[in-house]
């Protein structure tokens, strides 16, 4: 007796059950929205990602399907771990500081393919570029991909921990940016 091995292509995401997590799988894999707090609090501005991210896991509330972390100048290492991941957010929010000559303290939403050169692809010869990993959880794994920006006052060049008084009024507003565009949707 012999047997044809079919050419029918099989693909997981649209077929089959859906993929489960085990117990290696990192909690922030299976949340349904996660906040990625970044940048580095000892430079001043910087710090405005990590400071949304605390705001909103203080915040009185929160929905259990959010879950917002400050992952400081280590967001490479999450997003790897959640596009290598069976299971993985529906909707990925990086929060960051930027500096694109804009007022300070102004947020808006960016898509990551339009953040400024220098946050998007720094990278070591160890490391992917972070604009790799938002393309492939966005393009490949479709998770809902997209940036909340602070405008700095200025980088100190030194370090000085701390937000300038228009980047720490700021925080509320990325907050509630966060809770209204995409706790509805």
């Amino acid at each position: 007796m012999t047997t044809t091995a079919s050419c029918e292509t099989h693909s997981p995401i649209d077929e089959g059950p859906p993929p489960v997590a085990d117990a290696a799988t990192p909690d922030y894999c299976t949340c349904d929205t996660l906040v990625l707090g970044c940048g580095n609090e000892l430079f001043g501005d910087d710090g405005f990602g990590p400071a949304v991210a605390r705001r909103l896991r203080h915040r009185p509330g929160l929905p259990g399907s959010l879950l917002a972390l400050d992952v400081g100048t280590s967001v490479r290492e999450v997003l790897f771990n959640v596009v290598l991941s069976p299971v993985r957010p529906r909707r990925v929010v990086v929060v960051d500081a930027v500096d694109m000559g804009r007022p300070p303290g102004e947020v808006w939403t960016i898509a990551a393919r339009d953040l400024p050169e220098i946050k998007r692809d720094d990278f070591s010869m160890h490391q992917l570029p972070t604009s790799n990993l938002l393309r492939e959880l966005s393009e490949l794994g479709g998770v809902d991909v997209t940036c909340v920006v602070g405008q700095v006052d200025g980088l100190p060049s030194e370090v000085r921990p701390g937000l300038s008084p228009p980047v720490e009024s700021a925080v509320e507003r990325a907050v509630e940016m966060i809770l209204g565009e995409w706790m509805d949707g």
